[in-house]
């Protein structure tokens, strides 16, 4: 098949078959690569703009803004809550609207919470309702994940999606760690001059400095304005992925759909989650120790492995390493309420902290194995029901699958995302309650043992209904 053969009406790709391999080698792979690398970045500030609150928090008091811990947690949580929600809508959008229409609208939206956010904090007036508005806003960044996921899912063959959605999946979630990192330098200095408004003073335990803390919002801008314009530039529409809501809803009547949600939850809800409550249970849990000079390194961890390991799926099958990921994350867990239990002794805060970062890696691995699990499942789930129909039945089948799979995709992580929200708020609650976190710690160990049971019993047991 020539390049030529490939060539799309202005955007729109009328012609796709991927798992062809002479479509795919004749120039299908230049293209679904080129739309991977666009999409990367933009997934990336998504989610640098969902996760800023989880560094501004913690600065808040110190340039005037009297904000109680639970408050604080809020502002924190209230982000994912809306992120998760959205992505609930936007797990659908891509084939109704079509991948480069929808990626370059929902780039472009991220613009109201960096602006929002970067006004906002410049006046010590601005009430604390205004704050939880821009915290739900910056749910735009978490929601275009689903979105992202769905788009890049139809560009690959079956034994290349876990590749290319570890990539899409990792590099992005990298927008954690880099808005975890980045912050806490661009709010030092005046990198915006006068366009960027004057510094707040910064003042704690009697130490005072210049912050522009409006950077947290403001750095995104230009970036998001150039990933937009490639998006819109460089992007394409494939014809044969478009369906209506109606034609995607039939997801909700696979068995399936629900038993991936849930392990989704253990693996990406447990990042972002963590991503989001770390820096603030670090300070309350250990008032020496400066989170943000630590904080980024949990989601860099989580996303290099998640970026790392989308092939060792593809080879070793997803089940078998979703199940041992959950197995990690169970003892990690255990080791952490082990160095809460004596954070009082010398060196109880590093090795909290590693097991921490175990956590993270775990997870990361974890949302790997588990987006590879899902066109696998999906593809023979349809293979099977349209087997004995011959080569139409074949090809009915791989489209039902790339489409029920895209949507599913979408909505597990619509699902796992509400993790945001539940762990930090899940970690406030346990020490307004009880004085400590461990009480959320051990309800987390005991939704890990439910998903190593979930993953044996239906994907990697001998007579599984579906091995992977």
């Amino acid at each position: 098949m020539s390049t030529q053969t490939l060539a799309p009406t202005g955007h729109l790709l009328t012609d796709w078959r991927p798992e062809e391999a002479a479509f795919w080698a004749g120039g299908g792979k230049r293209i679904a690569i080129r739309n991977l690398w666009i999409s990367i970045p933009a997934l990336l500030l998504s989610f640098a703009v969902w996760m800023v609150w989880s560094v501004v928090v913690v600065n808040l008091p110190a340039i005037g803004f009297a904000f109680d811990t639970g408050q604080l947690f809020w502002l924190a949580a209230l982000p994912g809550l809306s992120g998760a929600t959205l992505r609930l809508f936007y797990s659908f959008m891509v084939p109704i609207f079509g991948g480069r229409k929808w990626t370059t609208f929902s780039t472009a939206s991220l613009l109201l919470p960096a602006l929002g956010i970067g006004l906002a904090i410049q006046n010590s007036d601005t009430p604390y309702w205004m704050f939880l508005a821009l915290a739900l806003l910056c749910g735009f960044g978490g929601g275009n994940f689903a979105s992202s996921m769905a788009n890049i899912s139809f560009f690959f063959p079956k034994s290349q999606k876990g590749m290319a959605l570890g990539l899409n999946a990792g590099l992005g979630n990298l927008g954690v760690s880099v808005v975890q990192f980045v912050v806490p330098l661009v709010i030092t200095a005046g990198v915006f001059g006068a366009l960027g408004g004057e510094a707040q003073v910064w003042s704690k335990d009697g130490a005072t400095k210049a912050m522009w803390l409006q950077n947290a919002g403001f750095i995104w801008v230009p970036f998001i304005l150039l990933s937009t314009a490639a998006a819109w530039f460089g992007m394409n529409d494939i014809a044969s992925a478009r369906a209506s809501f109606k034609e995607q809803s039939v997801i909700f009547q696979r068995k399936h759909t629900w038993i991936m949600s849930w392990l989704y939850v253990g693996t990406f809800g447990s990042f972002i989650g963590f991503s989001a409550g770390f820096p603030l249970l670090t300070k309350t849990q250990f008032p020496g120790v400066d989170p943000l000079a630590f904080a980024f390194l949990g989601p860099l961890v989580g996303a290099a492995s998640r970026s790392l390991t989308g092939g060792l799926s593809d080879r070793f099958g997803g089940g078998r390493v979703t199940l041992w990921v959950f197995v990690a994350m169970a003892a990690a867990t255990a080791g952490v309420l082990f160095f809460l239990g004596i954070k009082d002794q010398p060196g109880a805060f590093w090795g909290f902290f590693a097991l921490f970062m175990l956590l993270f890696a775990a997870s990361g691995v974890g949302n790997a194995s588990t987006f590879q699990m899902i066109p696998v499942i999906f593809q023979t789930s349809r293979m099977r029901a349209l087997a004995g129909q011959g080569e139409l039945g074949k090809a009915k089948a791989q489209t039902e699958a790339a489409k029920e799979a895209a949507a599913v995709l979408g909505f597990t992580s619509a699902v796992a995302a509400y993790g945001a929200f539940f762990i930090p708020k899940s970690f406030g609650t346990s020490i307004a309650v009880t004085g400590g976190a461990e009480a959320a710690l051990m309800v987390f160990i005991t939704f890990y043992l439910t998903c190593i049971a979930a993953t044996w019993f239906f994907y990697t047991r001998r007579g599984a209904e579906i091995r992977c």
